[in-house]
């Protein structure tokens, strides 16, 4: 695999708490614009930069990438972003309660993406996979990293262990309650020729920043006559994690309407051909157990996977996709189907049964995390999962590392 380390625009140290930000997929505009008021050095200026502009814009609008582009220069001018002097690693530990996970920050080649050596779990939904591409080569930057993930290795482990002995870069609290630690390497050449020798990585999560990445790239490349596959372009920021210390919640479902189906045909059907009975919450017990919220009440309904079927198709996600949310629901493409939401599960049962109480929908279903295991299995094995499959916590900032080109 090949890595890079890299000379990234960084906060100045005692702005890193104000400047980082939750990733721009994980919060609406009307939550992004919260978070950043009164905060105008906030990444969220940048990943969502509606925000800054009147109610209703479209986000995917001139004005929002022009934005952007505006803020981030406001925080590169002010000296609120730094930049490195020098090529460095940095390792990136994030802490939630008891769980803590620590990762390489590094730039990863696009070629190794492009040839499915960073292997993919899931498809890309067009409209974002446009938004970030546009973003991407507005700003020549990557303001948020790729979330990556490898099999441990024992090698890079215990360099990691060592060198998080020494002080800190940066190291704060979030207002959400999570812990961000990072730790520079200036002297990186042992860690890179580890991590070189890893067979494979894994996109986790940032599937979109991933493939918006190569999209610029590939764009380049072909404006660029003296192209080599070494400038900036080619690479893109990422952070790697060994696959044990990773924390995967479920990414739930909910439905605007129930289409052709009422509620009552609905339940029958699904008693008749699912075994659905009555379930005292909306938390399932494991593997093949889906809660339905329908009607004010939670259900337990029983998905069997096909003994014959692939990894990714005895997902959960799967199971609901195909014998539900398709036949039953009309949900054809869940890629592109405007009826259908998905909701992490860092939101809880709680936002699933407020979303159907209060008429945004009309259903929801709640799964059972899929594991890293899983994951990897589908990615060897060349199969993709439905969309949004996964909920990795915590949740990688935005801002405190940006990759230019």
């Amino acid at each position: 695999m090949r890595i890079r380390a890299f000379t990234p625009l960084r906060p100045a140290p005692e702005l890193a708490s104000q400047i980082a930000s939750l990733p721009y997929d994980v919060v609406t505009t009307a939550e992004a614009r919260t978070l950043a008021g009164g905060n105008p050095l906030s990444m969220l200026h940048v990943v969502r930069a509606e925000i800054d502009l009147p109610d209703g814009i479209n986000p995917y609008s001139d004005p929002v990438y022009a934005r952007a582009r505006q803020n981030f220069d406001r925080l590169v001018t002010g000296k609120a972003l730094i930049r490195e002097p020098s090529p460095s690693l940095f390792l990136y530990r994030l802490q939630m309660g008891a769980h803590r996970q620590t990762g390489i920050v590094a730039l990863c080649h696009v070629d190794d993406y492009d040839q499915d050596l960073i292997k993919k779990h899931e498809k890309t939904r067009p409209d974002k996979e446009d938004d970030r591409t546009r973003l991407t080569d507005v700003l020549s930057a990557n303001p948020g990293p790729v979330f990556l993930t490898y099999r441990e290795n024992d090698s890079i482990s215990a360099i990691a262990e060592r060198e998080t002995t020494a002080a800190p870069l940066y190291d704060f609290t979030a207002v959400d309650g999570i812990r961000h630690t990072v730790w520079q390497i200036a002297r990186p050449d042992e860690l890179i020729a580890s991590i070189q020798a890893i067979p494979a990585f894994y996109v986790a999560d940032g599937h979109h920043r991933a493939a918006s990445a190569a999209r610029v790239a590939r764009s380049r490349r072909s404006a660029n006559p003296g192209h080599t596959g070494e400038e900036d372009y080619n690479w893109f920021l990422s952070v790697l994690f060994p696959d044990s210390s990773l924390k995967i919640l479920p990414y739930n479902r909910i439905i605007n309407d129930l289409g052709a189906q009422t509620p009552e045909t609905l339940i029958r059907v699904l008693q008749e051909t699912h075994r659905m009975t009555g379930a005292p919450d909306g938390i399932p017990s494991g593997t093949g157990d889906v809660r339905v919220y329908l009607e004010g009440a939670w259900h337990r309904l029983n998905l069997e996977p096909d003994p014959q079927a692939d990894p990714a198709g005895r997902l959960d996600v799967s199971l609901l996709q195909e014998q539900v949310l398709a036949p039953l629901l009309g949900i054809d493409d869940p890629r592109t189907d405007p009826r259908l939401e998905f909701v992490g599960g860092i939101r809880g049962v709680d936002a699933l049964e407020d979303s159907v109480r209060n008429g945004k929908a009309a259903i929801a279903f709640s799964l059972h995390p899929v594991t890293v295991s899983q994951l990897m299995d589908i990615a060897d094995a060349g199969r993709i999962m439905p969309p949004k499959s996964t909920w990795f916590e915590p949740k990688l900032r935005s801002g405190l590392f940006i990759h230019t080109f």
